[in-house]
């Protein structure tokens, strides 16, 4: 048994026999400790039979208000979930051919999942925009490794090293969510945006294929919800082009970028 798993169930044994009810002399001498002992995940389990603790750190509200796949808010509280990246609401992703909102899937998967069960969330840190950076759990459950798990949002390596590369691995084997067909890792998606480079509109909304033609002159076309899309910038008076459709791009000499599908 892992050190994780074992934490788990002599936190969830711990629980159950406190019956959810902790004298507040005890959930300080107690929950407090624990707190900082243990992983912030275990002491999300904790704390969640601790019932209504104030200090600065824990976070928690029965009801959660999902506003994107990475982001909760918490009786008026935003709290950004500790180590995973989810797609932007409005970003897209491609799959079987066709792009679709991953951004909004992903926050719908959370919202449904979630629905009005208890929330428990321990504070990590604070962003740079002074959010509370936050694991939760619910029914016991990491809310950051079941995203990852069920392909809605990536491990975010920057911040948790590697916390959820298991869920990640296993999300992308099995292809579920974004797995299932190409997207590019949120961070990038934001990056194509920022210091000047927002992405580049296409003339027409109809035809947002980009054809571009690289330094060794290989003609790749990027359709929205593949990998460079957002980076990748047309240049009329180089010959590059938009195209309406993929089978437009190929017929005009364009391919597919290698592992762009």
């Amino acid at each position: 048994m892992s050190a994780h798993l074992a934490e788990k169930v002599v936190a969830e044994a711990m629980v159950r026999r406190m019956g959810g009810s902790v004298s507040r002399l005890l959930m300080a001498k107690f929950c407090k400790p624990l707190e900082r002992v243990l992983s912030a995940f275990v002491a999300a389990l904790l704390l969640g039979a601790c019932g209504a603790i104030p200090p600065e750190e824990e976070v928690g509200a029965s009801v959660a208000a999902v506003v994107d796949g990475d982001t909760l808010l918490l009786d008026g509280l935003r709290v950004r979930l500790w180590g995973i990246d989810a797609p932007e609401r409005d970003q897209t992703c491609r799959r079987d051919g066709r792009a679709y909102r991953c951004g909004q899937a992903a926050t719908q998967a959370l919202r449904e999942w979630i629905g009005r069960r208890r929330l428990v969330c321990v504070e990590i840190e604070k962003d740079q925009y002074g959010r509370s950076v936050a694991r939760c759990a619910v029914d016991g459950e990491d809310v950051g490794g079941w995203m990852v798990a069920q392909g809605h949002a990536l491990d975010y390596r920057r911040h948790s090293a590697g916390a959820y590369a298991g869920e990640e691995a296993s999300a992308r084997t099995a292809a579920r969510g974004t797995h299932a067909g190409t997207f590019e890792p949120a961070w990038e998606w934001r990056s194509a945006r920022r210091n000047g480079h927002p992405e580049q509109a296409p003339p027409r909304p109809a035809c947002a294929i980009k054809g571009n033609i690289n330094a060794k002159g290989a003609r790749y076309y990027h359709a929205p919800g593949m990998a460079s899309y957002a980076r990748t910038r047309i240049n009329e008076a180089a010959g590059e082009r938009w195209f309406c459709s993929e089978a437009e791009a190929v017929a005009a000499g364009w391919e597919a970028p290698p592992g762009g599908r």
